[in-house]
């Protein structure tokens, strides 16, 4: 993938939808390509993050263990995916195992590279804030909405 397709893709991803050309272009710079071969992981549950992936190519099965020590699919990533998104921004730890479907490519985003895009462009916080206070909220909209099962 070129530059300029990075930077394309970068600018599909929700988080960074609405970011210039040039914004999207630091990012694409100064990340790093990994290419995973099929059934590789590429993390695993609850070992720290400390950056974010974008799926450039390929799939992701996202498992998760259950409370008998069983893991369990949750869910089949692709292209264009952001995986461990809040690792941007914190340090926190990963939340299931991502193994390739097939042959994949990533784009390894670190929280520095992140956090020296908004200390270049600092109105991109504005906008990154913006998205993330609507994700907690649909976040905690799903939890009331799921509160009857627990009670």
């Amino acid at each position: 993938m070129a530059l300029t397709d990075d930077i394309q893709l970068l600018g599909q991803v929700p988080l960074f939808q609405g970011f210039t050309d040039d914004q999207l272009r630091l990012i694409a710079f100064g990340a790093e390509k990994r290419k995973i071969a099929e059934g590789q992981a590429l993390f695993r549950e609850h070992s720290p993050a400390e950056c974010a992936f974008v799926i450039a190519r390929g799939s992701f099965d996202l498992w998760s263990g259950e409370r008998d020590g069983k893991a369990t699919i949750k869910a089949t990533t692709g292209n264009g995916t952001m995986l461990s998104e809040l690792a941007l921004f914190t340090l926190c730890e990963r939340k299931f195992t991502a193994i390739a479907k097939e042959d994949s490519e990533v784009i390894r985003i670190t929280r520095i590279l992140f956090h020296r895009m908004v200390e270049e462009f600092p109105d991109v916080a504005d906008v990154v804030f913006s998205r993330i206070k609507g994700n907690i909220a649909a976040l905690a909209s799903g939890a009331v909405a799921m509160q009857g099962r627990f009670i």
